[in-house]
C-alpha cells in the first residue's frame, strides 16, 4: 500500500531545517532536559516526515502542501 504524499518540496527542507536546528540547541545546552528531549522529539518526526513526504497531521486536516502546475 502507497501512501500518497502530501508535503512538497519547500515543506520539506524547512522541516529539515528546524529539525537541524532544534538538534543544534540540545547540543549547544540551550535546550536541556524535558524541553531538549521534546525537542529531539520533534526533530525526529521533521525529519521521518520530511523524508516519506508524508504528513498524518496533514491528513487529518485534509491540507497538502504540493502545489502542481494546472494544465492550460
Amino acid at each position: 500500500m502507497k501512501i500518497k504524499s502530501n508535503i512538497g518540496t519547500a515543506d520539506r527542507a524547512i522541516r529539515l531545517l528546524l529539525a537541524i536546528v532544534l538538534i543544534a540547541l540540545f547540543y549547544s545546552g540551550i535546550l536541556q532536559g524535558i524541553p531538549g528531549v521534546i525537542g529531539l522529539i520533534l526533530a525526529l518526526l521533521l525529519t521521518v516526515t520530511s523524508l516519506v513526504s508524508f504528513c498524518p497531521i496533514y491528513r487529518v486536516f485534509k491540507l497538502n502542501s504540493i502545489f502542481s502546475k494546472k494544465e492550460p
